[in-house]
Parts: C-alpha cells; structure tokens; sequence
C-alpha cells in the first residue's frame, strides 16, 4: 500500500481542532479560543518548514495558543473579570499551558467534544455543519461554501454568526450526555460526510485528494460509531467511508492524474478495508430503519464487490438509487442515478433524466461532466466535448480540470481535429 507523509499543512489541519478542544476546555470560550489556535498555526507554519517540526507539535501549537489566550485575558478588565471566573472552574493543575513537549492523552476526546460542541441544537442544521467544517475539518470557507453551493460571503457571514451563537449559548465544553446525543447526531454525520468527501475528492487545488482529512473523518466516525454501535446509520456512513477510501490508491496514476472507477487497476483496492466495510454494512441494513448513508455504502460494496467494471451489477446499483432518491434531497444522487440509468436502459435514458436537473446544479462542473460521459456513451461526440470542456472551466480541482480536458481531447483527436 501507499505510504503517505503528511506536510506540515497536513499536519497542521489535523491538530487544529485537537488544539481548539483543549483551549476551549480550559478557558471556556470557544469563540476565542478559534482566534489564538489560528494565530499558533501562522506561527508554525513560518516556523516549522525553516526549524523542524517539534518533538510534540501539539504541545506546541497548545503553549503558544494559551499564551494568547493569556495575553487577552490579560489585556482588558472585562477579560481579567472573566481569567477568574474561569480558574475558579478549572482545577489548579489544569490553570497553565502544558510545556510543548508534554503529551495530552485526551486531544482525541477533545476533538470529539469539538465536534458535538458545534453541532449543538442552538445552531440551524446548515449553521452548525458549516461551522463544525471550519473548526473540525479545518477545511477554508471557499470549500465549504461549495459544498454547500452557495456564495463564499454568504457562507463566511453563517460561519461567524454560528460562532457567536455558541458564545452566546454558555454551552460547556464537554460530550453531551447520552441523552443529547440524538438532537446533534445528524448534523455531526453530515459533518463527517462532507469532511471524508473533501479529502476524498478534493474541491480545489493541485492535489486530487486530501488523504488526511478522508482518514481523520473515518477516525472520528469509528468513535462515534463506539459510542452508538447499535445505530444503522453510523455503521453505514462507516461502512460507506471505507468502501470509498478501499478505492483510494487506484484514482490516481503515476503523475496524480484521474483514474476514473471504470479504468481503475482494481488489484490496488484495499481487500481489508473492503471487507470491514461489507460486514459493517450487510450487519447494518436489517436493523433499520434504513437511511440515506446505509443506501449509499450499499452501492458502494456492489462497486467493490465486481470483478470487473463490465461485471458491475448496474441494475442492483439502479434499483438502489431508485431507494435513495425516496429518502435524500442530495441533488447530486441525481447525476449518480442518471449514469446508472444509461448503463441499464441506455445513456438516452440517463441524459433524459438530466433535461430538467435540480437549480442547486445550475452550472455545476458536474452536471456538465456526467453528460459530457453520456454524451460520449451516445456516440455524440460534439456535444461530448463541448460539455467536456464546459465542465473543465467550471471545476476548481486542477486534476479533474487536466482530466476533463484531456478527455475533450481525445474526441477531437478521433474526430480529426
């Protein structure tokens, strides 16, 4: 398999939220606490490539936080008011930063906590999604307002407000108890999926994907699926994250281009990540009731399951999204759904599924790849490469912009152009 060694950017996305768990424990200003881990992370990101990354960098990143957590404090009387009250609530031990080699066992929980803390009830659904993305997932406002296919002010102006909420709320920074968990469980898994899908299939940039935000969004859905193992939907956006991730190393070829599912060396699939998700999932579906993350992992394993791409059971995989489209509102199952429509009923069929597609995929670079691939399927390679290349201008992902394009290319090439 693949070794991956993450970057100091990598490194820094992942401990980000680990960081803002701890401050926020210990001051109890979740607000402020995103302030001073932004400003530790400029600090490491000058320091770290110039001088080595530290022994213990989450040490690290958590002393020269809480030291501008301490200056603020220090800064105003309003704040000096509030440095008491805090240490009045926070045992002696605990009042000052650790030394930045010092481990901290419960950075894990921590993030968890994070995680359940932005996804709390005082926040709409898509306040507290978008927020859990930018202080868990770390991922900049452009990508999340893609994923949620809205303006970038819009979503920097939701993202703020959501701050200012949880300030307002007086939340204490802890897991809910388990009584609470039910209110914040679909936001959190909305989180997750949107989080493995960005690493996955990165929306923007030079790299096709983001292997550490795909692996922190399955270790975070492992420790919520230990908190609820009886629920169907966690296992199956387990299941569904593994069954994707089995693929991982066989998207890409030598120089980072796209490989895509049909083309794909399926000898490179991770064998154990494919079975563990299989189990998860065929365990799952019979406990019901049945949701949209069991539906997809379901389609995922009839992928994973083929031989071959051309032993693919394109039926089963309609029949499944026919289920799917009954229970989510996720515009982009339509583009799914119509490619598998034309591998049963024929690529007619699938583009005719397209004439009317959701506003949310109004000029979407997807919508003009999957008829592009239709198109081309139909033999029509005019309207092919006009789509290809349509697509291509729309996507902010470099790979799939070189990908896009090299196959507008080549039909222009067989054409004699």
């Amino acid at each position: 398999m693949t070794t991956f060694e993450p970057t100091v950017d990598d490194l820094l996305r992942t401990l980000a939220p680990q960081v803002a768990g701890v401050l926020t424990r210990r001051w109890g200003d979740f607000a402020a606490a995103e302030d001073a881990v932004q400003e530790a992370l400029l600090a490491a990101a000058m320091q770290w490539p110039a001088e080595g990354v530290p022994r213990n960098p989450r040490g690290w990143l958590v002393q020269v936080a809480s030291r501008r957590m301490t200056e603020q404090v220090r800064s105003e009387q309003a704040r000096r008011r509030r440095e008491e009250l805090v240490a009045g609530q926070v045992p002696a031990d605990r009042r000052s930063a650790p030394g930045a080699d010092t481990g901290d066992e419960s950075a894990h929980d921590d993030t968890l906590a994070l995680l359940f803390l932005c996804c709390h009830p005082v926040l709409s659904p898509a306040s507290a999604i978008a927020l859990t993305l930018r202080s868990v997932g770390g991922l900049t406002t452009g990508e999340i307002a893609a994923a949620f296919l809205v303006p970038e002010a819009t979503m920097g102006q939701r993202i703020s407000r959501a701050k200012q909420r949880i300030k307002a709320s007086g939340v204490p920074f802890r897991m809910p108890d388990s009584a609470a968990w039910p209110a914040r469980l679909d936001a959190v898994l909305h989180v997750l999926y949107l989080i493995f899908n960005e690493g996955y299939a990165s929306s923007t940039g030079p790299e096709l994907r983001r292997v550490e935000l795909s692996r922190e969004a399955i270790r975070l859905t492992r420790s919520v699926h230990t908190l609820l193992p009886d629920n169907a939907e966690v296992a199956g956006l387990l299941a569904l994250m593994l069954l994707t991730e089995a693929r991982g190393p066989a998207r890409t070829g030598p120089d980072g281009e796209l490989v895509p599912l049909a083309e794909q060396d399926r000898s490179r699939w991770d064998t154990v990540a494919i079975a563990e998700g299989v189990a998860l999932i065929t365990a799952a579906l019979p406990r019901g009731p049945v949701g949209p993350y069991q539906v997809q992992a379901a389609i995922a394993a009839v992928h994973d399951e083929a031989p071959t791409a051309a032993e693919t059971d394109w039926p089963q995989i309609l029949a499944l999204y026919g289920v799917l489209t009954r229970i989510s509102d996720n515009p982009l199952i339509t583009l799914n759904r119509a490619v598998a429509t034309a591998m049963v009923d024929g690529p007619a069929a699938g583009l005719a599924l397209l004439a009317d597609p959701p506003p949310a995929l109004a000029g979407h670079h997807r919508l003009y790849a999957v008829r592009a691939h239709l198109h081309q399927l139909a033999g029509d390679r005019e309207a092919a490469m006009a789509d290809y290349r349509a697509a291509a201008r729309r996507t902010a992902s470099l790979p799939e912009r070189h990908h896009l394009s090299l196959c507008a290319a080549r039909l222009a090439t067989r054409a004699g152009r």
